[in-house]
């Protein structure tokens, strides 16, 4: 099932850090070889009707392939135009009102033209994913000094399989979060936090604040697109393929 990345309020932020949820048939069939004594078929006219109607399905086929390659081409294009927006954002620690905005448009076209209808049934969903943007403050926290801040990587590992979810910050205080997910469509699942490490190593009790709902809004085999109930974006990036 899902994915996330989730901001709420829990014991860690005693500790001047976040957390943050961020889930052929093939059928043979005997070759019938015709007798070298039989006689070749009957040529047909490339105007006879069976031959037009040939052709005509071909068109419509063509049409059909070349819709969904204009499809996939427009996707790509906008989705590497989000890309460069958000880059020199420093996961949206930099970014202006006008600069928020503008993400928020260009991911709104992407989630426009998602192919996933159902990503919490998409297999898409296992891995770790990095989280490239955000626009919460619960993860930003723009008014701490950068050196009370998480500076490094953000994580989020998914198993769609057992519904479960894990947030790990890097550098500098490496904390952790995990979570069970539970689906309310085929889009959006509620989300309860249920342990926390701090430092990585030290256990804390998860508490009934911790808890939220998220909203994949689009999905492929490289980026991922997500809202929470509270208005906040984030986009992430498959960074390796695997499950809990």
């Amino acid at each position: 099932m899902a994915h996330l990345i989730l901001t709420v309020n829990t014991p860690l932020q005693h500790h001047h850090s976040s957390c943050s949820i961020h889930n052929f048939v093939s059928i043979s069939s005997p070759i019938t070889h015709p007798s070298i004594y039989s006689r070749p078929p009957p040529t047909r006219s490339l105007l006879s009707s069976n031959n037009y109607g040939t052709t005509k399905n071909t068109r419509l086929w063509r049409s059909g392939v070349s819709f969904l390659q204009l499809f996939s081409t427009k996707s790509e294009s906008i989705k590497q135009e989000l890309l460069e927006v958000i880059a020199p954002l420093d996961r949206g620690t930099d970014a202006t009102a006008e600069q928020q905005e503008r993400v928020d448009q260009i991911a709104r076209k992407l989630e426009a033209v998602n192919k996933i209808k159902e990503p919490l049934k998409s297999d898409l969903l296992n891995g770790k994913w990095e989280l490239l943007y955000t626009t919460s403050q619960s993860i930003l926290q723009t008014k701490r000094p950068k050196i009370l801040r998480a500076n490094g990587k953000i994580y989020q590992s998914i198993n769609v399989d057992t519904l479960r979810a894990q947030n790990m910050e890097t550098w500098p205080f490496f904390n952790q979060a995990t979570a069970n997910l539970v689906p309310l469509n085929n889009k959006r699942v509620a989300v309860k936090f249920d342990a926390f490490k701090v430092f990585g190593l030290i256990p804390v009790k998860a508490r009934g604040s911790g808890r939220g709902q998220l909203e994949i809004t689009y999905l492929d085999e490289e980026l991922r697109i997500s809202r929470g109930n509270e208005g906040n974006l984030f986009i992430l990036r498959m960074v390796v393929i695997y499950v809990l």
